[in-house]
């Protein structure tokens, strides 16, 4: 596209702009190709005007911000707006020309819960025969159901990112998107341009303050996605539901916990073979059948039976599809490590809970169907992550498991011994002592996987299946699954 008629597109004066193809945009000077658009961005620790030169040497074409104020005139075309942000995500649109206009998309947004539903919803949608593609935090696919994996670690990729990933969805034939839409994603508009069709709320509790400042600005961020979207699917157990109900044109609620909604869970059973309820809903009344583990997870299906039914889902096909799901990696996984001539060993299972709150589930959970010893291994993220998590995730982890070895979880520059102390004064401060702290997260995973017992079940918290472990300024390649299974045939050596 034109520089000139991108700028027209933008709203920007277009007259005397030099005729060079825009073939592409982004933020970052080191992702610059040639024939980009630079968009510098003043952000808190930085400022993009600074790369400008860099850009410029990569190839870039032009240069977009909110107003240059170097000595010299900028050595490319500088075009000027009121937030630079916005037009990230609205040049991004403009050259990948808005292919979700072309899709039904499902935004997923909450605090917990988002990525198991965004891959149930776009499940569903697949057994209804809707080819969906997805982005989440565990990865993104197309229709043909591969799982790919984005260059930088995001909820919420950037907005180039989203944007040109929703057009190769269109060019793969999809008629289907569902985005996991993270309050990062929705406060710094990489999810601008996006055009929602249906938008669910999952519930909301404390995270990423250090971001939002306050509970209630991350409330206001996650908000956005139900504002934006013409059908809104609301969690009926939420609070904070209730500031959330006429924000969207169309609506519908549910309920696990027996609150008045359009969508029920009825007679709920959890056993070996997972989850077992009824359906009482505007498709009508059904059995179903989800085999995962966890009770909370009745909510998460629910929020996707609305969601794809709204799109056209029949409640055969809902049923089937629930029925099929393979669950979610990263979520409640367990291990299975085939090792010959091995004594049996614990279940193991990895979780990304991260929150207090999830861990409390995942712990609660599992205590149900352990008939031994219960175990996790938690740390917490340092930086400028949320701090106020690190005591309370400390207590839960101590209360609701046996024992719990707190240990690293992407540090960064904050001195793990500081966040290793706060954990244990969190577990202490609930009376608890039954807890140990190894820094070294693949000497924590081996320790408790050769100290379990046959019948206990060990949890490996946080990560799920990040790839990267942030040590310092470091990000090192990284893997729970790869440690657990290591510990495993450790184990089995030993007791061969």
């Amino acid at each position: 596209m034109a520089l000139s008629a991108l700028a027209a597109a933008l709203g920007l004066p277009a007259s005397g702009l030099p005729e060079v193809e825009v073939r592409g945009v982004t933020h970052n000077a080191d992702w610059i190709e040639p024939g980009d658009l630079f968009v510098a961005i003043r952000g808190a620790r930085f400022d993009g005007h600074a790369f400008v030169p860099r850009a410029a040497q990569r190839g870039a074409v032009a240069v977009l911000g909110e107003g240059w104020s170097g000595a010299q005139p900028p050595e490319l075309p500088y075009l000027t707006v009121p937030h630079a942000r916005q037009a990230l995500a609205d040049a991004a649109a403009v050259l990948a020309g808005f292919p979700s206009r072309t899709l039904k998309v499902v935004g997923v947004t909450g605090t917990d819960g988002k990525t198991t539903t965004t891959w149930l919803t776009r499940w569903l949608l697949r057994a209804a025969g809707v080819r969906t593609g997805m982005i989440s935090s565990v990865g993104y696919e197309l229709p043909d159901g591969e799982l790919r994996q984005f260059p930088a670690h995001f909820t919420t990729p950037e907005a180039p990112q989203v944007q040109a990933t929703l057009r190769e969805m269109v060019q793969a034939g999809a008629g289907a998107a569902v985005l996991e839409a993270s309050s990062h994603g929705l406060a710094l508009d990489r999810v601008r341009g996006v055009a929602w069709d249906v938008g669910i709320w999952t519930h909301l509790s404390s995270e990423h303050l250090e971001f939002h400042g306050t509970l209630e600005n991350y409330f206001a961020h996650k908000r956005r996605l139900i504002e934006r979207s013409p059908f809104a699917v609301l969690n009926a157990d939420d609070p904070w539901t209730a500031q959330l109900r006429g924000l969207a044109p169309l609506e519908t609620t549910y309920s696990a916990e027996g609150q008045h909604a359009d969508w029920q869970a009825q007679e709920i059973r959890e056993g070996a073979g997972g989850l077992h309820f009824r359906v009482s809903s505007p498709a009508g009344e059904f059995g179903a059948t989800l085999p995962m583990i966890g009770r909370f997870n009745v909510a998460n299906a629910l929020a996707a039976l609305a969601a794809a039914h709204h799109l056209g889902a029949a409640p055969t096909q809902l049923q089937a599809g629930l029925a099929s799901f393979q669950g979610v990696p990263g979520r409640m996984q367990e291990v299975r490590e085939e090792v010959s001539g091995g004594a049996p060993g614990p279940r193991v299972i990895i979780d990304s809970a991260h929150t207090p709150v999830s861990l409390e589930h995942t712990l609660r959970t599992l205590r149900r169907v352990t008939p031994g010893r219960l175990w996790v291994v938690i740390g917490s993220a340092g930086g400028r992550r949320d701090p106020y998590k690190r005591g309370p995730l400390g207590e839960v982890a101590a209360r609701f498991a046996d024992l719990a070895v707190f240990t690293e979880a992407d540090h960064r520059e904050t001195p793990l011994e500081e966040i290793l102390r706060e954990m244990e004064r969190g577990a202490r401060a609930a009376g608890q002592g039954n807890f140990v702290s190894i820094g070294d997260r693949a000497e924590a995973i081996r320790h408790v996987v050769l100290e379990a017992a046959p019948g206990d079940t060990v949890v490996i918290a946080n990560k799920g299946v990040e790839t990267t472990l942030e040590r310092g300024g470091r990000a090192l390649p990284w893997s729970d699954l790869g440690q657990v299974r290591a510990a495993l045939r450790a184990r089995a050596g030993r007791s061969g």
